[in-house]
């Protein structure tokens, strides 16, 4: 019988270190689509290593239901919240949220329009400050590795 890992969600502290991304990509099939990036740039305070910081992206993982790039994107449910012109995602900690300081307007408009988002979470480090053309080579690079998970989810009307 094979023993399943129960990965805590991370708090605060882990949180405040990831980065984010948001972005529409318009395509010819789909229109525009909406994408959340998250990830990590690697160990960079105290006490923190490759592995730490990989177990908690996948108490992330694990909390938002995601799935392997490679499999079917899963429907993670209503996740993404705003509040006064901000917004954040629910990730599944009982007091904090991931806010996602740098969503713009036309992004935020889009989902409020009940459109959803394609959350992609990579496991491997990413530089800070990488652009899409970047995130792009990483989604192709770490995707097919299994080091990219995914999931859909729209906005959530409340908070609570």
């Amino acid at each position: 019988m094979e023993q399943m890992t129960i990965r805590p969600v991370p708090g605060p502290g882990f949180v405040a270190t990831l980065l984010t991304t948001t972005w529409l990509d318009s395509t010819e099939d789909a229109g525009d689509v909406a994408w959340l990036f998250i990830a990590h740039a690697g160990p960079r305070r105290n006490g923190e290593t490759t592995e730490t910081i990989e177990t908690n992206l996948l108490g992330m993982v694990d909390a938002l239901q995601l799935a392997p790039m490679s499999e079917t994107l899963p429907d993670v449910g209503a996740r993404i919240l705003f509040r006064d012109g901000a917004a954040a995602l629910h990730y599944g900690h009982p007091t904090t949220v991931l806010r996602l300081p740098r969503a713009s307007r036309r992004w935020m408009s889009h989902l409020a329009l009940g459109n959803a988002a394609a959350i992609a979470l990579g496991l491997d480090p990413i530089p800070p400050g990488t652009g899409l053309d970047g995130i792009e080579e990483y989604l192709h690079r770490s995707g097919p590795a299994g080091r990219v998970y995914m999931g859909a989810t729209t906005v959530r009307r409340r908070w609570a």
